[in-house]
């Protein structure tokens, strides 16, 4: 494949006449509460200078990710999609089967679940889970994790007992921005890090921001602590687009994650913005 420039490797669309959005409430979130397409998303993208991205299943439905890889199969932007299936489910490894089967079947690159809004903060030691995350790693998936900092801890303990499966902490781990706090968000992170079969997204910091008000400088703490815990060659970047519309445009998000590794070397920023996303998810090899 051609080198890249950007790659975005987190990003959603639904269409809310298809299937409801179950999770989008409450007044904070009602600008979110319309349709958002590929075609809202590609203009905005391809200005920003970014050439492939990573689609991301939003709701617990089996019949969403088949539709994602139908869009990613007629798109030129997406080269990858996170989708969903019940990892519970006894037949876990013939639905993964299954999926890869389905037209842009080949472009499924991972599997997530809600685990942010699971009620048991250890849902991801869960024998049945564990032993669908298995066959997420044997069907060579990567599996994205979503999840708020009190479900760290079990995290890193699940992390440890797959290290035949990458894992992809979504949006560094909802880090404590607004509250302009580290502490336990970062022992988290620091400890997930230090298995080295785990990668982390530079993602969603706007949104754990004053959407109002936030500054670089208000992400800077949490951004550097996730270069300095993974290193750039295990960060990859992400617009969360459309929920990052909240608190800044496409462009800003992509123009806060270029300050926030500015201070990288070339090759080290450029694995943050394209090379670690395309080794990981396996969109092509990073070039130098």
């Amino acid at each position: 494949m051609t080198p890249r420039s950007v790659v975005d490797a987190h990003h959603h669309v639904w269409d809310l006449a298809v299937r409801d959005q179950d999770w989008i409430t409450g007044e904070e979130l009602a600008p979110l509460r319309r349709t958002f397409t590929l075609a809202d998303l590609e203009p905005e993208a391809r200005a920003a200078g970014v050439t492939a991205t990573v689609l991301v299943q939003t709701v617990t439905v089996a019949a969403e990710t088949p539709e994602l890889l139908a869009l990613a199969d007629g798109s030129t932007l997406v080269a990858g999609v996170v989708g969903w299936t019940d990892l519970t489910a006894p037949d876990v490894a013939d639905a993964l089967a299954e999926l890869r089967a389905l037209p842009g079947g080949g472009r499924l690159v991972g599997i997530r679940h809600q685990v942010q809004g699971e009620p048991d903060p250890e849902w991801l030691l869960r024998p049945d889970v564990l032993r669908g995350l298995r066959a997420v790693a044997a069907a060579g998936l990567v599996y994205d994790l979503v999840v708020r900092p009190h479900q760290l801890p079990a995290a890193v303990r699940a992390a440890a007992l797959l290290p035949e499966l990458t894992l992809v902490l979504d949006h560094a781990g909802k880090p404590p921005v607004a509250r302009r706090t580290l502490r336990p968000w970062a022992d988290g992170v620091r400890a997930l890090a230090a298995l080295p079969h785990t990668v982390c997204k530079l993602s969603g910091l706007v949104t754990e921001a004053d959407p109002l008000s936030w500054t670089v400088e208000d992400l800077r703490p949490y951004a550097d602590t996730v270069i300095e815990a993974f290193g750039p060659g295990r960060v990859m970047f992400g617009s969360d687009w459309p929920v990052c519309t909240l608190a800044a445009g496409y462009a800003d998000v992509l123009g806060a994650a270029r300050e926030l590794t500015g201070r990288l070397g070339e090759h080290e920023q450029r694995s943050v913005l394209a090379g670690t996303a395309e080794r990981v998810y396996g969109l092509g090899e990073p070039a130098d």
